[in-house]
């Protein structure tokens, strides 16, 4: 059943013509890639899905509702959760308090502030610690665990393995699969192609505010053609 879709959504900065008639569809307990580039449009979809930046063309529906023009808050009150791009963290929070404003009702998943510390343990060591104090890995667990508070039917990460050095990544995408074998829903924006096709379950490529190629992820891991033309490796 399909949780969230992209209908022909055509979005602009300015006069600047950004998303160029895209769609796509994330199914309930999928985890949806997409991948591209940098400069390609991907965190511009994010912001138009989120509310951030609204498509001027095309609709998005979430859980059969369109969410195309209402506020971002509005969004997150549907069931949507963000993680950004950048971490984006409340810098003079400490990690508690940035995780106990972010919660709302457990009802819907579950998602405590013990439930996210037994994730993210690194989180739970740091608790009373500022966030703007964090190494760059902790801070991308706290952006994490603060979407997961929320307590999300939809999750969007947005190059959630930017910046960060390879024996963190492992520990974000150790907790990213433990999320998928729960059933969340997920949207993967990322740039690292072999990092995603380790997770996903179906795969879009973006180039020029478009997708221009979809398959699964062994399809695409086997294809060097289109990786190399579109995803520089």
């Amino acid at each position: 059943m399909a949780l969230l879709e992209v209908r022909d959504v055509h979005v602009y900065y300015g006069d600047a013509y950004v998303i160029q008639g895209l769609s796509l569809t994330l199914e309930e307990g999928q985890i949806l890639g997409l991948l591209g580039r940098n400069g390609v449009g991907k965190t511009t979809l994010v912001n138009a899905i989120v509310g951030f930046n609204p498509p001027r063309r095309g609709k998005v529906i979430f859980k059969g509702t369109d969410i195309s023009q209402i506020a971002s808050f509005a969004t997150v009150r549907s069931g949507m959760g963000l993680v950004p791009q950048g971490r984006r963290v409340f810098a003079t929070l400490s990690v508690e308090e940035n995780l106990a404003v972010a919660e709302r009702s457990r009802q819907r998943h579950g998602w405590s502030l013990e439930r996210v510390y037994a994730l993210f343990p690194r989180l739970r060591e740091r608790r009373s610690q500022r966030a703007k104090t964090l190494s760059g890995g902790e801070q991308q667990m706290l952006a994490i665990g603060r979407a997961l508070m929320t307590n999300p039917d939809c999750l969007i990460m947005d190059e959630p393995s930017e910046g960060l050095a390879p024996i963190v990544i492992q520990g974000v995408w150790e907790a990213i699969g433990k999320l998928k074998a729960e059933g969340l829903s997920i949207l993967l924006v990322e740039q690292n192609a072999f990092l995603a096709l380790k997770l996903v379950d179906f795969v879009h490529v973006m180039s020029k505010g478009q997708v221009v190629y979809s398959a699964r992820p062994e399809t695409l891991a086997a294809n060097d053609e289109i990786k190399a033309r579109l995803l520089g490796i």
